[in-house]
């Protein structure tokens, strides 16, 4: 009996349709660790991959405090497409190169800042969740690496606390969800300053509480239970109180990018905010290559970060592509943080040198210099 063609495309496209999502991709930590018992970690040595402090954490917490940081918005579509946007675009390595310099070419400086790499961590909440000495680790660890800590609003210690912890020295950044009291919106900038904060970062993407159904299951929801006001006045209102910049996290579009540019907004954090608030949201990658395409100059005129979804040094090096200057990693951080600062000192020292080695395979020599000749912006149907 024959086939025909039209038959075999719905086939086709069924297949794909039912292809399982891969949250926790194959690293055969699962064939070495076989016999692991149930709320017990592995050793810290077994720890070859961003993906396997995930394994480690969802095998050794309890399951609500796992949800509170695996957890998405709705059907958790936009964190789906965090993880799998990047691989829709292939690379266009570069050969008979001397990469050998390309270590020297990774310090980069964010607000005027130096770092050791184009990379921050990503403020997420309640690090208490995966560690009794919870963003305690997190500052000793981003100190170990020399990267940007961007400390979340709703960390489970105070601000004050935490930055105690930290090297002289060493660059944080405070998160702040500036709400519709303006007393307590000073109040907050206060504490980040005497906190020694080098930049505020509006998280500008949660004016509303977002429907995250799994982690509701377990009593772990969202922290946002009113509705925010946020404008452009306001904007003005707190950036006119402090010396330190007011950066924004949570640009999802070109036009915002450029309404921030004209507004004078020092530096802007691409984000859907891991997946988390608006389920539909597009991926921060998608987000660049959406101001690349229609005003490159974007990157000139502001500091832009980015952040989500960043699992492999190859995915950063697509972001940092397109003009990105640093990108920011969330949930890994807090996944290996059940290790405690050795963990996060270990997960961050991964994705560094992933990075740097991803780069010189692609036949970058200097990191710098990247741009977005190195990858193929046409789709593939990988994960169609």
């Amino acid at each position: 009996m024959r086939v025909s063609t039209c038959a075999v495309i719905l086939l086709a496209a069924g297949a794909m349709a039912a292809r399982p999502f891969l949250d926790e991709p194959d690293t055969g930590i699962t064939d070495v660790l076989v016999d692991l018992p149930k709320g017990q970690l592995p050793d810290l040595d077994d720890m070859v991959a961003l993906n396997d402090f995930q394994y480690a954490a969802r095998n050794y917490l309890p399951a609500a405090n796992y949800t509170y940081y695996r957890s998405g918005a709705g059907g958790e579509w936009s964190y789906r497409n965090n993880l799998e946007v990047y691989n829709r675009y292939r690379f266009k390595p570069r050969t008979v190169v001397d990469i050998t310099s390309i270590s020297n070419s990774m310090n980069t400086t964010v607000l005027g800042y130096n770092i050791s790499s184009p990379l921050f961590i990503s403020p997420c909440a309640r690090a208490g969740y995966g560690h009794p000495d919870a963003e305690l680790n997190i500052v000793r660890g981003a100190a170990a690496n020399n990267v940007i800590y961007v400390v979340s609003g709703f960390s489970t210690l105070p601000l004050k606390q935490i930055s105690a912890a930290a090297d002289p020295g060493q660059i944080l950044f405070s998160q702040i969800y500036f709400g519709n009291n303006d007393t307590y919106n000073t109040e907050q900038i206060r504490l980040a300053e005497a906190a020694g904060a080098k930049a505020i970062v509006w998280a500008v993407d949660s004016p509303g509480s977002p429907s995250r159904q799994r982690s509701a299951r377990y009593g772990v929801g969202s922290a946002n239970t009113v509705f925010l006001s946020n404008s452009w006045d306001r904007y003005h209102s707190l950036q006119a109180q402090t010396k330190l910049p007011l950066v924004l996290k949570g640009i999802m579009t070109a036009a915002d990018a450029r309404t921030a540019i004209r507004q004078g907004v020092k530096a802007i954090i691409l984000s859907n905010h891991g997946g988390r608030n608006l389920d539909g949201s597009p991926s921060s990658l998608e987000v660049a290559l959406e101001i690349y395409q229609t005003d490159p100059s974007v990157f000139k005129q502001t500091e832009v970060l980015a952040d989500g979804g960043i699992r492999y040094g190859t995915d950063a090096l697509r972001l940092l592509s397109l003009g990105v200057k640093a990108v920011g990693v969330g949930r890994p951080v807090m996944f290996s943080n059940v290790f405690g600062e050795e963990g996060v000192t270990k997960a961050l020292s991964i994705i560094k040198n992933e990075i740097m080695n991803d780069a010189a395979n692609l036949g970058v020599a200097n990191i710098k210099k990247i741009d977005a000749s190195y990858v193929q912006w046409t789709p593939n149907n990988w994960y169609s």
